[in-house]
């Protein structure tokens, strides 16, 4: 079976994050695959390349980038949601006269068209909220 998965929720403030990364890792043991990894509205936040959570605290970002690496998950930052909470890219930032705020590693920016696609491509669409 096919998933796509969409995460909405900060991972400060909601499971819905580590929700879907168990579910993800689960998913994958069991032999299915996961066409992509869409976050959107405050789901952005897991992929903040300039968060530094305190050193006891989970590292969320890490944990996704290191799933995908593993196992090839395509994780995507949804674009308008990004930029409405502060991130981004260096040519964006040079256009605006601000610091880049870049994704972190494993992460990549992009429009609704590829949550469309994954949706399209997927048996199943899951969506983890708060």
């Amino acid at each position: 079976m096919k998933f796509a998965i969409q995460v909405n929720a900060s991972p400060c403030q909601a499971q819905a994050g580590e929700s879907a990364y168990q579910f993800i890792k689960a998913a994958l043991d069991m032999g299915h695959a996961i066409v992509r990894v869409f976050f959107y509205y405050d789901g952005v936040y897991h992929g903040f390349g300039g968060c530094r959570p305190p050193q006891d605290a989970p590292r969320p970002s890490q944990r996704w980038a290191e799933l995908a690496e593993r196992h090839g998950v395509d994780l995507v930052l949804c674009i308008s949601a990004a930029q409405r909470r502060g991130l981004l890219t260096a040519e964006e930032a040079s256009s605006a006269g601000l610091p880049p705020v870049p994704a972190a590693a494993g992460f990549r920016i992009a429009g609704l068209g590829l949550w469309v696609a994954a949706c399209l491509q997927a048996d199943r669409v899951i969506v983890f909220r708060a």
